[in-house]
């Protein structure tokens, strides 16, 4: 069977789509998610170009930009879409995409956030702020970045030195061991 260059911008749209439960197509380029994002002005792709790029099947140009690293899920796309598409469930499966296929290159700080806060999350059953910012620090060559704020975090209690035990840890801990596994990241 002959692909041509329409069959696969179906074949990637439709992958967004069926990810995100909707039909992208649906998108005729209004711009009111870009108009709304708080973010838009640091993106070199509006949030509505990024969808366009998906309507195309230009799955590099989309995977490949910095604004799906940087949407913050606010969803403020997804609340101002006059078709209700869920602009930001498209970006976050866009970075779903590329971190499978290995394109996290693009805002190597941001994916090593992503990466970090999930092994914290995975190690604790919840968010302990010292570990993440002080890995993420030490990774990022700015050990010594956050520690002013840190010193007056912890002086107004904001900010624990220790995580609190979390009841079923090890449990939760097997649940992630068992996704990763069965997505081929863990053994």
């Amino acid at each position: 069977m002959k692909i041509t260059l329409g069959d696969h911008s179906r074949v990637f749209g439709r992958k967004i789509s069926d990810m995100i439960g909707q039909n992208i197509d649906g998108c005729y380029q209004c711009g009111k998610c870009t108009a709304g994002c708080p973010i838009a002005y640091a993106m070199e792709v509006p949030p509505h170009e990024v969808i366009r790029l998906v309507q195309l099947g230009r799955e590099e140009e989309a995977m490949g930009s910095h604004t799906i690293w940087l949407c913050a899920s606010c969803e403020t796309c997804t609340s101002r879409c006059p078709k209700n598409i869920d602009v930001a469930a498209a970006m976050d499966a866009l970075r779903v995409l590329a971190f499978r296929q290995g394109q996290t290159g693009v805002e190597k700080e941001i994916t090593l956030f992503h990466k970090l806060f999930l092994k914290v999350i995975e190690r604790f059953g919840r968010v302990n702020d010292l570990q993440l910012m002080g890995r993420y620090n030490l990774l990022t060559l700015n050990p010594l970045k956050d520690w002013r704020l840190g010193l007056k975090l912890l002086a107004k209690g904001k900010l624990k030195l220790t995580t609190p035990p979390v009841k079923g840890l090890q449990e939760f801990q097997e649940i992630i061991k068992r996704v990763l596994t069965k997505r081929g990241e863990g053994a």
